[in-house]
């Protein structure tokens, strides 16, 4: 909830933990260090500011600050005084110097998307806590070798920068799940090719009749709509499709046309959403994809991951699977991940909260905002990054099995697919399986259950 100057120097926002202004600020609100005992969450973006106090640190228990939308040039070093601070974002600014001073030694969590980024300090080396880098939208071109130390690191965003290439060992950071970089200069042939290549409806726009609103992302807006289809006996033919117009400014994740090329590019599957085409003639220009509609009874198996969990998705309480249902689903997608990859793909946020979840075992994965394409034929290449994806599966498995529900025999199949979790989630990342054989497993027991139950 937003707060008011007028709340603040009344002295009615005594003994909050978080606090949210938004209202125009040029210059940090003194008032603020009335809080300096209690406050925890400090959100001031959306306003005008371009520095913060050099006394910053008097905010003892400061754990997270977002000063996203604002007019800063640099990361202010100031940051790097506050001892408890762990989450930082400052997203949509005109940040181009991050400097090593600015970095807190406690620091988990860093937003920068959408800024001018041109070089991270190699202090960053000594962040040995930072579990989420976020950099999409700068003016990368490098990244310091110092960053291969960050062993905690679990998701980076990478998206639309300048970088010449993606170092191996970016891959193999140990526990990296979650990553993006599409939109830069090494990948752009392959994601024009990609384009190119993928032979894809052109539908008119004239053609769809646009009704209510499905939901919305950070990369477009999904709406239910009528696609007329043209028979030469019924002019008059309909069918239910949803259309995603993408908005066309860099997301955290990336660029929404890297995003539309890499939907395209999977072509179908059984557990992905069918695209029917790509939208031509939009009045404004947008672009846009035509999918088929699917089940509404289909639910994300999660929430995004909260301030605490960092890189962990959030499920609701008393969610519960039987093993039947989370053989399914982590076969389902699987499945999908190992044909993404075939094609040269990765999802890059292969995520419970990109699932969509039918109560049966039905899957679907969704959310193609951080994919990224690479080479095949680069089998070093290809490889790491499969790997790389599969410790993200391997964190769903995990949370799959957190929630399952068996007994008598099926405690043999729960043992198996924890040694495959295990598996998924070795540190060595070139010890990992990959996708193909973990579908194999996963195939052989769901097979297994499924003859149990028919003898049963």
């Amino acid at each position: 909830m937003t707060s008011t100057l007028e709340q603040l120097r009344t002295g009615q926002l005594a003994g909050t933990q978080r606090l949210t202004l938004a209202c125009g600020l040029t210059e940090f609100p003194r008032e603020i260090f009335g809080l300096s005992d209690t406050l925890e969450i400090l959100d001031l973006s959306g306003n005008a500011l371009s520095s913060l106090p050099d006394d910053l640190p008097r905010l003892t228990n400061l754990r997270t600050i977002f000063c996203s939308n604002n007019q800063f040039a640099e990361l202010p070093e100031v940051l790097g005084q506050c001892m408890k601070l762990s989450m930082v974002g400052f997203k949509a600014n005109r940040i181009r110097k991050v400097s090593g001073a600015s970095l807190p030694p406690n620091l988990r969590w860093l937003i920068l998307t959408d800024n001018e980024v041109e070089a991270l300090p190699p202090e960053i080396g000594n962040c040995t806590r930072l579990q989420k880098l976020m950099l999409a939208g700068n003016q990368l071109r490098t990244l310091p070798v110092e960053l291969a130390a960050c062993s905690h690191l679990e998701l980076i965003r990478l998206a639309a920068n300048r970088l010449t290439e993606l170092p191996l060992w970016v891959a193999s950071l140990p526990r990296l799940s979650w990553l993006a970089y599409a939109g830069n200069p090494f990948n752009d042939r392959l994601e024009a090719r990609a384009m190119t290549d993928t032979p894809v409806a052109d539908i008119p726009w004239e053609a769809l009749d646009l009704q209510h609103r499905l939901g919305e992302g950070a990369s477009g807006v999904i709406h239910r709509a009528e696609l007329r289809v043209e028979y030469p006996a019924d002019s008059d033919a309909t069918q239910p499709v949803a259309v995603k117009l993408f908005k066309g400014a860099v997301t955290s994740d990336g660029l929404p046309h890297c995003e539309m090329a890499a939907c395209i590019a999977a072509g179908p599957h059984p557990n992905l959403i069918p695209v029917l085409g790509k939208i031509k003639g939009h009045p404004t220009g947008a672009h846009g994809l035509v999918m088929e509609l699917i089940d509404p009874q289909l639910r994300n198996l999660a929430g995004p991951p909260s301030l605490e969990s960092c890189t962990r998705d959030i499920y609701d309480l008393g969610t519960r699977f039987d093993l039947t249902s989370a053989l399914s689903v982590a076969h389902g997608i699987a499945s999908a991940a190992w044909h993404l990859h075939q094609q040269g793909i990765m999802h890059g946020d292969l995520y419970a909260h990109n699932i969509l979840h039918g109560g049966q075992g039905q899957a679907l994965m969704g959310d193609f905002g951080a994919a990224s394409f690479y080479a095949t034929g680069d089998q070093a290449l290809a490889n790491a990054l499969q790997r790389l994806e599969v410790r993200a599966f391997g964190c769903l498995l995990e949370e799959l099995l957190d929630r399952c529900d068996a007994q008598g025999s099926a405690q043999r199949s729960l043992a198996v697919l924890a040694s495959l979790k295990n598996d998924c989630l070795d540190e060595q990342a070139g010890d990992r399986p990959l996708f193909g054989e973990i579908v194999i497993t996963l195939a052989a027991l769901r097979d297994s259950r499924r003859d149990e139950a028919t003898s049963a």
